[in-house]
């Protein structure tokens, strides 16, 4: 079941009596404990009828115990325990699991782990109450979610920041949706977030950064790039190497698929390759600069300027000079016959 179900059905006051939050990211998993512990009761029923447990100090013995008891002034209960990871003896819940209380809500918040399908644990956590997974976004899911989170808060965000954002943060949804909420606050009366906004309120500079240097670098565009990496140079923190390679390597691995495809529209693009259609434009002109036989190269000069970058076969090249001989080599080197 998906998070916006759950909430939605906690809205309708439909409850089963455990819920085992598990899986890789985080997000997801501290937002359906966050609504749990915040919302589900109202401030009154909360005082008496809330236990919150940390599985580090938590026993076995007490969380049962807690889950036990019957409410009081309310018609139920919300017994939560947070980093269940960290927990002893975890699998002793089963005696209680077996057998809940329907007036008990127990949420379980078990991360960065899974419980092994096969055991009998987490059959019975499937057949007495909701096993949520929560699972990492890939990269190419990141631009989507974005767009989807500055919606849900009133706002809209153009191309060029939107890839600001998401090229600077990463792959941490927790800090994405800080840092939408930093930039919408300080919108005042507007409703578009533009790069100037997210040069202003992150930090990020809106001409020199990885965005910029993967266009220039697409539309073989050699002194742009010099200038960025100069740039990167004298602002080592602002794009170090380790995060530069690595979008540079999914850009091209993608032009490599759309030489595959026999329809090379816009639509049946971005379905290939898996990128919003905000940016599937930027991925079919770099086509009309890139031949087939130049894409792989770029990737194969990828792969080894990533391993010289981490030290094999290099005795400390710098990383602006590695990303000099890179750009030199993709844009302006010619093989003579």
């Amino acid at each position: 079941m998906a998070i916006e179900k759950i909430i939605t059905e906690w809205k309708k006051k439909n409850f089963k009596p455990i819920y085992w939050l598990e899986g890789e990211e985080p997000y997801f998993i501290d937002k359906l404990v966050a609504f749990a512990e915040h919302q589900i009761l109202n401030e009154e029923e909360a005082n008496f009828n809330r236990t919150i447990f940390y599985g580090k100090d938590a026993q076995w013995a007490d969380v049962i115990n807690a889950c036990r008891r019957y409410p009081m002034f309310a018609e139920r209960q919300i017994v939560i325990l947070k980093e269940a990871q960290q927990m002893r003896d975890i699998e002793k819940l089963e005696q209680y699991i077996e057998n809940p209380l329907s007036s008990t809500i127990f949420i379980i918040s078990y991360k960065d782990k899974k419980l092994d399908g096969r055991t009998k644990f987490s059959k019975l956590v499937k057949e007495k109450g909701e096993l949520f997974t929560s699972k990492k976004l890939y990269d190419n899911q990141l631009p989507q979610w974005s767009i989807e989170m500055v919606t849900s808060k009133g706002f809209e965000i153009n191309k060029k920041a939107l890839m600001l954002l998401v090229d600077h943060v990463g792959n941490d949804l927790t800090r994405l949706e800080h840092e939408i909420d930093k930039v919408s606050v300080n919108l005042k009366n507007r409703k578009l977030i533009q790069e100037d906004d997210i040069e202003e309120f992150i930090g990020i500079s809106k001409e020199f950064n990885v965005f910029e240097f993967q266009n220039a670098l697409a539309q073989k565009n050699s002194l742009r790039c010099f200038q960025i990496i100069q740039y990167f140079e004298q602002n080592p923190k602002s794009a170090p190497i380790q995060l530069i390679l690595p979008s540079l390597y999914s850009f091209f691995s993608k032009l490599y698929v759309l030489y595959g495809l026999s329809q090379k529209d816009e639509k049946s693009a971005a379905t290939a390759i898996g990128v919003h259609p905000f940016f599937v434009k930027d991925y079919l002109q770099a086509l009309k600069c890139y031949t087939f036989s130049e894409v792989e190269n770029v990737i194969l000069l990828l792969h080894q300027y990533n391993l010289r970058s981490v030290g094999v076969g290099d005795t400390g090249t710098e990383d602006a000079s590695l990303l000099k001989e890179l750009v030199y080599k993709i844009v302006c080197f010619r093989k003579t016959a």
